[in-house]
């Protein structure tokens, strides 16, 4: 599609306008409707034949003969690229969102859960945020828990707060105070290093715990393969209430998408680690740049929050291709400094209390 065609200033206000209007009332819009929403000063001859071009140009499209026009996935792009202008939140809903968040500083979990819900709630879309993933997983706290038999629960907290479990099977069965006592003497051993630091120690502990460092280990290799953490969603019935998904089943294989763990992980994979962004926000339309057709109908807002070289994390908001843009990139923006500044701050504050305690 010709998605480079330059527009005159004139079309360019009357596709920015059609694709608002569009927006609001998710209904086609015609030249008559422009002139007298807008009040301008122009004949509606003459928006009509400046629609007509946007059409020719694959900007706009005419569901009927006698209907007005809606944006295509190219006048979509093309207001997204050149014409949209952020609607920056007001200062009173930063302040609140702001004070909600002092309020639960040391609650990675409760981040997660806020941020979810704040941008479901400014954007009316479907939400996900990925809790923060440290660039190389550092153990913070190691726990074993005796479950039956040889059975037992692996705890791995990382600094930065990400906690992961895994069943592993011991080569015999051990009572819970012995694990108690190994989980609290690992702790020690390996609290603020990675992978390779506790790799270090193969050979060197008893049987048991070189046991259990290997099960760690393992774990940890396993960690920084991953692309994101804990995903957590929010808002999923305002997409399938949106009125071009209602008794379809577009909306709800978008939502699949993201409820799948896999195919959620290869989305991110494919879009945030990509270098293509908007100021730091990158805006997929129709699931471009992926090869996922259950995308093909949405749009997706996404950034990336953290910190360099300490942890990194995902949010974004998915919805029907007509979706206020401009406040939507503003939310997902605000966001993702929001947690950037978190994240900084906590694990900076961590790693300093980690090295502290092992020094």
């Amino acid at each position: 599609m010709n998605a480079m065609i330059e527009l005159t200033e004139r079309q360019k206000l009357i596709l920015s306008m059609a694709i608002h209007e569009y927006v609001r009332t998710a209904a086609p819009v015609s030249s008559m409707h422009l002139v007298e929403h807008y009040h301008l000063d122009m004949s509606s001859a003459t928006v009509r034949n400046e629609l007509s071009a946007l059409t020719e140009m694959g900007y706009l499209r005419q569901p009927h003969t006698s209907a007005g026009r809606v944006p295509t996935e190219e006048g979509y792009r093309y207001f997204v690229g050149r014409l949209v202008q952020e609607t920056n939140l007001p200062d009173t809903t930063r302040r609140t969102i702001s004070h909600q968040f002092s309020q639960m500083r040391n609650d990675v979990d409760q981040w997660m859960r806020l941020a979810a819900s704040v941008l479901a709630f400014q954007s009316r879309g479907a939400s996900l945020v990925t809790a923060p993933h440290p660039a190389r997983a550092l153990l913070k706290h190691l726990e074993l828990i005796s479950t039956r038999g040889r059975q037992v629960l692996l705890v791995l907290v990382l600094v930065g707060g990400e906690v992961r479990q895994r069943l592993i099977n011991l080569a015999e069965p051990v009572p819970q105070e012995t694990l108690s006592v190994s989980a609290d003497h690992l702790t020690r051993l390996f609290e603020g290093k990675d992978a390779d630091g506790l790799q270090a120690f193969a050979g060197q502990l008893p049987p048991l715990e070189n046991e259990l460092l290997g099960w760690t280990v393992e774990e940890m290799n396993r960690l920084d393969a991953l692309v994101s953490g804990e995903v957590y969603l929010d808002g999923l019935t305002n997409v399938l209430a949106e009125p071009e998904f209602s008794g379809s089943d577009e909306a709800r294989r978008a939502i699949r998408l993201l409820e799948e763990r896999s195919m959620l992980q290869e989305l991110l994979a494919q879009t945030v680690l990509s270098p293509s962004s908007l100021n730091g926000v990158q805006v997929l339309i129709g699931g471009e740049g992926t090869s996922w057709d259950e995308l093909r109908q949405c749009s997706i807002v996404l950034a990336r929050y953290g910190s360099p070289n300490l942890a990194f994390g995902t949010l974004g908001v998915l919805g029907p291709m007509r979706m206020p843009y401009g406040k939507t990139i503003s939310v997902v923006r605000f966001l993702s400094g929001l947690l950037s500044d978190m994240v900084s701050e906590t694990m900076t504050d961590e790693l300093t209390h980690t090295s502290h305690e092992v020094n």
